[in-house]
């Protein structure tokens, strides 16, 4: 059983020992913190939070200890209750909020749950941010407020609507096109909040969903990261249904993945790289992803006259480096899509919106589309980590070993090959080591992968 504590915020699996997982007592320590950062920060009376949560089981015991944390400290919490990540971060800019808080371990097992930490703007902490949270945490600065001075909770159940409303409004998204189209689509909401806030957005594009798992209770009915090897009930669907796709969300919402008319998986690396196709048609520019992800996104950005730029993985990372390249569209490989017109945060309700005006206008089935881009494929690994496993010293081994080839550190390290490439970096999220791999064939990639796991494990023995 495992506590996180990172940048990223405080993710861990529940029950157990406190300090060594996500107890009760954590979650009000690190609430804590947080609300003490939020108030340092601003000398004001008032101070307001954003609170919501995905379908964990865990998720209702979390944001009462959460939500009357902030309470204690004087803080008041507007409590969206069942919610998306990218819905908060919208709610704490239409608040005019001093933060944010979202209840999720995003693709992690029911067992884990996790804070997810906001700034005013509704986008996650940078590092320095991130670690003065931490270090009080730690400390014996907090204070809370006397009985004249507590805070109080605010219940608003309209934020999944007034995001749609937004989603609606944008000008790349053709609602006219969508609803004359009369798509029929699966949806996989792994039985959370993604269960309820995507029917409710095809509904309003006029786009018949069928629901596969959307009863928000928590019982994950498969692993759910939303990768090939865990989606076969909605692959199946797809082609009973003769639907025109399937799409599956993430717990939380910030991740999507499509499966075409056939039940042949789209990519998750591809879900950025369509919709990043259609934005660049209509307003040509750069495009940022992590370093994770597929080299297609840098092929249809200079296919535009755009320029094409990676970052360290995590969104913050992502983020930073779209606002520094004025990017117009951006995300991670893993079907995270960074929409700066809508807000800077991963959103698939908007995925969603312009993946179908996309398709609308453009093409007559989700396989057609997908075989206008390059065949690149990957390869995700990843080897558990030990206290006797020096991570560092064996990301040098590899730097200095293939310090002939094109090298990046800014995060973990990347080895350009000219034909294929592997990313080797410390997981933010799990006690992992990442293995990433890119070749034009998935024998290839996977043996790639393979190869340096067997790397991996000869520098940690010798």
């Amino acid at each position: 059983m495992t506590l996180i504590k990172s940048i990223s915020g405080i993710r861990g699996t529940i029950g157990g020992s406190q300090g060594e997982n996500l107890t009760p007592i954590d979650a009000v320590k690190y609430a804590a913190a947080y609300g003490t950062w939020v108030r340092n920060r601003r000398n004001k009376e008032d101070y307001r939070v954003v609170v919501g949560r995905d379908a964990r089981i865990s998720g209702e015991m979390i944001q009462q200890l959460v939500m009357n944390t902030l309470v204690g400290l004087g803080i008041h919490v507007i409590d969206l209750d069942l919610s998306t990540t990218p819905t908060v971060e919208m709610a704490v800019t239409m608040e005019h909020a001093d933060g944010g808080i979202i209840l999720t371990a995003s693709h992690n097992p029911k067992q884990w749950n996790a804070l997810k930490l906001l700034n005013e703007k509704g986008e996650f902490l940078d590092a320095a941010a991130g670690q003065e949270i931490l270090d009080l945490a730690e400390g014996d600065d907090i204070t809370f407020a006397d009985v004249d001075s507590l805070g109080k909770i605010t219940k608003n159940n309209a934020y999944i609507d007034l995001h749609i409303e937004e989603i609606l409004n944008l000008p790349l998204v053709n609602v006219q096109a969508i609803k004359e189209a009369k798509f029929k689509v699966v949806v996989d909401g792994v039985n959370s909040t993604g269960g309820i806030a995507v029917p409710l957005l095809l509904e309003a594009l006029g786009v018949h969903p069928v629901k596969l798992f959307c009863e928000p209770t928590g019982h994950f009915p498969h692993n759910p990261e939303p990768l090939k090897e865990h989606l076969t009930d909605l692959m199946e669907m797809v082609v009973a249904e003769r639907a025109d796709f399937g799409l599956v969300v993430d717990p939380d919402v910030d991740r999507l993945a499509f499966v075409d008319e056939n039940g042949e998986m789209f990519g998750e690396e591809y879900t950025l790289v369509a919709v990043a196709d259609y934005v660049l048609q209509h307003n040509p520019g750069n495009t940022v992803s992590n370093m994770s992800s597929t080299r297609a996104l840098r092929d249809v950005t200079e296919k535009y006259k755009g320029s094409y730029s990676a970052s360290a993985v995590g969104e913050v990372n992502v983020v930073t480096l779209m606002k520094e390249t004025n990017a117009v569209i951006g995300g991670e490989g893993n079907g995270g899509i960074i929409y700066p017109e809508l807000h800077y945060g991963r959103d698939s309700l908007v995925g969603i919106a312009l993946f179908l005006s996309f398709l609308a206008d453009n093409y007559d089935s989700v396989s057609q589309l997908r075989k206008k881009y390059p065949a690149y494929y990957m390869s995700k690994k990843k080897i558990q980590l030990t206290p006797s496993l020096d991570v560092d010293a064996i990301l040098n081994a590899m730097e200095q070993k293939y310090a002939s080839e094109e090298i990046t550190t800014i995060d973990g390290v990347k080895i350009d090959f000219p034909e294929n490439w592997v990313h080797l970096r410390k997981s933010n999220t799990e006690p992992i080591i990442r293995i990433y791999t890119e070749a034009k064939t998935q024998e290839i990639a996977d043996a790639l992968a393979d190869r340096f796991i067997s790397e991996i494990n000869e520098t940690a023995n010798s």
